[in-house]
């Protein structure tokens, strides 16, 4: 560690912290930040986590999600954990009650208590947050890191500060070869390639569905409006594969007799058979409302083709890895931001505006089937947290 770097940017730290502190109070009225700036910068019911533990931090609701595997190989009682996101923190009271905001970083001095290891996901670079962890006793680790093409540029820029990160940071475990050399450039020091931790633990088949005959396809997940582009895309298909059959999931079970209506009042028009797969768990008619919960990767093992819904609408996209790993052709709108480092692991995903479903549709002949591009070993993550226990 510089001692004089450490001494600068801490000083530099706490006078921000300073200057903002009127800007925070006034922001925490806002209902978005009622909870998480009170918390953050001014430690309101955040009290510190217990010493000794395995601490994880997260930013956002997918990474949370993601860290899934990793928690649930150790001991519930050992784990710590932290977020900088209201979604995030959603997650992570799942997993154990030890589960705080982290503070603003100058506040860490007071708040961190020692741990046997610190494990943080992909690209939280907080300076203090790594050295105070190490000057503690804890094993640090970066998990699930990854620089793409677009930051990897700005990182290189200020490789001379993410070299004083760096040298905090005893392992650090990349999702890609690319993502270790690009990471060994700012310094990174025994890097190794796990894969993205996202595709560790894929759900598996938990019952056998006998596919119908003809083309299925699976409408996977849906929001509100999907289904009605998703209906418009099957009515052109019918019409060129009679033998075509839908499924529709809905990704919310609220939701379930909203699309029943829908579909009933579809099929009516379009002269089609349709049921519930509640009443009729097979998939012979033309169109089937999955509406039981868990039944959507056993779809996806006998599905030819997904239109994967939540990125027709704003909301952000699912997991394009799960129906991947059976091969399914796989479409999805524009809007996937929230899993934008799944779907650069998978190679075949159809990406469309909702205007042009129909005519990719169409165009099925035309889609690869998907595969995931790596594969995902967390072992070497796990040994190193089990050697600190």
């Amino acid at each position: 560690m510089d001692k004089l770097f450490f001494l600068f940017y801490s000083f530099v730290s706490v006078l921000i912290y300073i200057i903002a502190l009127p800007f925070l109070f006034l922001l925490s009225f806002k209902s978005k930040y009622r909870v998480s700036i009170p918390a953050r910068f001014f430690l309101w019911k955040n009290p510190p986590l217990d010493r000794d533990g395995i601490w994880f931090h997260t930013c956002s609701y997918g990474e949370a999600k993601a860290i899934k595997p990793l928690v649930e190989a150790l001991p519930k009682t050992v784990l710590r954990m932290t977020t900088t996101t209201h979604t995030g923190k959603s997650v992570i009271e799942g997993y154990t009650p030890q589960s705080r905001y982290l503070p603003f970083e100058p506040l860490l001095f007071w708040w961190l208590r020692p741990q046997k290891a610190l494990v943080v996901m992909e690209a939280e670079f907080w300076y203090l947050l790594f050295v105070l962890a190490k000057l503690r006793g804890a094993k640090t680790l970066l998990v699930n890191a990854r620089m793409n093409d677009r930051s990897f540029p700005k990182y290189l820029k200020m490789r001379w500060f993410y070299r004083q990160i760096f040298a905090s940071i005893d392992a650090v475990y990349a999702q890609t070869q690319t993502d270790k050399e690009r990471l060994e450039l700012l310094g990174a020091k025994d890097v190794t390639v796990t894969g993205n931790i996202k595709l560790a633990s894929l759900p598996k088949v938990t019952r056998r569905l006998v596919k119908p005959e003809g083309m299925l396809l699976c409408a996977a997940s849906t929001h509100e409006g999907e289904e009605a582009l998703v209906l418009e895309a099957f009515a052109a298909l019918k019409k060129e594969m009679p033998g075509a059959k839908l499924a529709v999931v809905p990704r919310h079970p609220e939701r379930f007799e909203k699309v029943a209506a829908l579909l009933e009042t579809f099929a009516k028009q379009e002269q089609m058979g349709w049921h519930r797969f509640s009443d009729d768990m097979s998939l012979q008619d033309d169109i089937v409302l999955i509406d039981k919960m868990g039944e959507l990767v056993n779809l996806y093992a006998v599905s030819d083709m997904v239109i994967l819904g939540g990125a027709f609408v704003p909301v952000g996209g699912h997991n394009g890895a799960e129906a991947a790993q059976f091969g399914c052709k796989i479409i999805s709108g524009p809007h996937y931001f929230n899993q934008k480092d799944i779907f650069e692991a998978v190679e075949g995903i159809a990406v469309v505006e909702p205007a042009n479903l129909t005519r990719r549709v169409l165009q099925h002949a035309q889609l690869k089937p998907t595969r995931l591009k790596t594969k995902t070993d967390i072992t070497p993550i796990l040994e190193q947290l089990n050697d600190v226990l």
